[in-house]
């Protein structure tokens, strides 16, 4: 794994993977030192660049054509942007994400980059090996006369007795003469082809809409699906797969642990909600003697007081009669 390589020796690995994919852009440079390759994959140039070009174009044959090239050409970070859109369609990076590709980010960062979508071109060359094996037995010499005779079909000679009933043949029909047979069995698939397209919404919506369900579109289905398809295999090959093969856990047979267990939660809860209510009281009670204390009243005597001054003058009015007792 990378985590446990350095930058210098995941550099080395990448690039031994770009000379395993036959890149002509790093076949001639015969690269030794590992700081070397760090240096190529990992700091902005033009060669950097038009290797990323290349990885993009043997995953996806129609990047950077002529027509998206003279287009780009007016904005100078168009192939950038690109790419790093194609890097969100993967899920290997963000649309915005320019720095990563112009090469501005951690070495780690773009050689982890580097290295997913060269896994991508891996499997690509893989299936276009088989396609490629293919053709080539298909089209070897000993199937050519096989291949000129679907090609240009023709009839050998038949044989007598078979040639003389397909010319002549007693029950053959005359012109104009029907098949009952096949007429009721055309009315048949005629009578369930329109009750097939009376259940499909999207049959039915063709001639308002004929761009629904359009060659093109379709196309275009097809080839998301793909791309998701080897995202998720890749995804799957490099961090599922240890997952899956793994034995399911085993749950212990002692459910009334559990339950005892629940019902302490539940316990300890609904103490919980007792405290938060106490607290909630005890506030409430806290404001209204704050409120006693700080806020004015009007009491007995008609005169608007706080608390505390009505106090003071009550033991004020105790005093002075104790006072003229006393005297």
């Amino acid at each position: 794994m990378a985590g446990v390589l350095t930058e210098q020796q995941f550099a080395h690995r990448v690039y031994d993977s770009l000379q395993a994919l036959s890149c002509p852009l790093v076949q001639d440079l015969h690269l030794q030192e590992e700081e070397s390759m760090l240096e190529l994959l990992c700091r902005p140039s033009a060669l950097r660049t038009d290797i990323l070009t290349w990885i993009c174009r043997r995953i996806n044959p129609k990047f950077g054509t002529s027509e998206a090239m003279s287009a780009e050409s007016k904005d100078p970070d168009g192939l950038e942007k690109k790419m790093a859109a194609m890097g969100q369609e993967l899920m290997l990076c963000k649309a915005d994400d320019l720095d990563l590709i112009k090469g501005k980010a951690s070495p780690q960062r773009q050689l982890g980059l580097l290295e997913q979508l060269l896994s991508l071109v891996a499997g690509s060359a893989g299936r276009r090996t088989d396609v490629e094996a293919l053709l080539c037995e298909v089209f070897a010499a000993e199937n050519l006369p096989h291949l000129r005779q679907m090609l240009q079909p023709a009839l050998n000679p038949w044989p007598a007795h078979i040639e003389a009933l397909y010319e002549a043949p007693e029950s053959a029909p005359k012109p104009g003469e029907e098949f009952p047979d096949v007429s009721d069995l055309l009315q048949s698939a005629q009578t369930q082809l329109e009750q097939l397209q009376s259940k499909c919404d999207f049959l039915n919506g063709a001639e308002e809409d004929p761009a629904a369900v359009s060659p093109s579109s379709l196309r275009l289905a097809a080839g998301d699906l793909q791309q998701q398809m080897m995202t998720f295999s890749h995804l799957y090959e490099t961090d599922l797969r240890v997952y899956c093969s793994r034995e399911p856990p085993s749950f212990s047979a002692e459910s009334d642990l559990f339950q005892r267990v629940q019902q302490q939660l539940l316990a300890c809860n609904t103490e919980l909600e007792m405290q938060k209510e106490i607290c909630e009281a005890s506030g409430r009670v806290s404001e209204e003697v704050k409120g006693l204390q700080t806020q004015p009243r009007y009491w007995s005597g008609g005169e608007k007081r706080t608390l505390p001054d009505q106090l003071e003058e009550i033991s004020q009015r105790v005093e002075n009669m104790a006072s003229q007792r006393h005297t």
